[in-house]
């Protein structure tokens, strides 16, 4: 039996970033909505369908930190905990979001009950955070690793929505703002996690795979909801 020889560590991370090519950016609604195409119900369906992943994230997040045996770990990790649900002093991500839905014409009550999540959404978020419920809580910080990806697509937004979508309110997309660099810090721990413990070809492989999971489902949340915002 042949066994493959390990990649050497910026070998394994080269491959991880080469990943982008299945990020959500380049998704037919999102190049739309970049290019200001998009009417006002369509970036309403987006914002509020996204805003159940955003929901969500915190869940998938305290699930890593209940597999995972190691302190140091959970004292880095949790931190993304606060960052999505806030604090008394710093608000967090998901009021940003809400925010964000304001700003777009939707009220608060709507993206806090869910009511317009598509099942294609809700099916690809649900299997998320299971995946970070049952998988070894090194495979679920893996699959975070989208997160290298997201400087960029926030960037894109802040640059094109004001003068695309003039009608947003400006103070909405903070939250774009506020992840580029929260983005990198995250980044930086995932892929030290993620570079320590894939080391062989075959557990670096289950790596690509399991990134690759997480960019299919960000990227069946875009199908789902470019099938019911044609």
């Amino acid at each position: 039996m042949t066994h493959l020889i390990a990649w050497s560590p910026a070998e394994f991370e080269a491959h991880l970033r080469a990943k982008e090519c299945s990020y959500h950016i380049h998704h037919p609604f999102n190049r739309r909505m970049a290019a200001g195409q998009c009417s006002p119900a369509q970036i309403r369906a987006w914002v509020a369908n996204r805003f159940y992943y955003q929901a969500n994230i915190p869940l998938k997040d305290a699930a890593i930190l209940s597999n995972c045996p190691d302190r140091d770990t959970r004292r880095q990790w949790v931190v993304r905990i606060l960052d999505h649900d806030g604090t008394d002093i710093v608000p967090g991500g998901i009021e940003a979001w809400l925010r964000l839905g304001q700003a777009v014409g939707l009220e608060r009550e709507t993206l806090l009950d869910h009511r317009h999540v598509l099942a294609g959404v809700r099916f690809a978020v649900d299997a998320y955070v299971n995946f970070g419920r049952r998988a070894p809580w090194q495979e679920a910080v893996c699959s975070s690793l989208t997160e290298m990806f997201a400087p960029e697509i926030h960037k894109e937004r802040l640059a094109g929505w004001p003068t695309h979508y003039p009608w947003i309110e400006a103070a909405g997309l903070d939250y774009f703002r506020s992840r580029i660099p929260l983005a990198q810090r995250d980044v930086d721990h995932g892929l030290r996690v993620t570079l320590d413990y894939f080391r062989t070809r075959e557990q670096q492989q289950r790596a690509l795979d399991i990134l690759q999971f997480k960019l299919d489902v960000l990227w069946s949340m875009l199908d789902a909801i470019q099938h019911a915002q044609p």
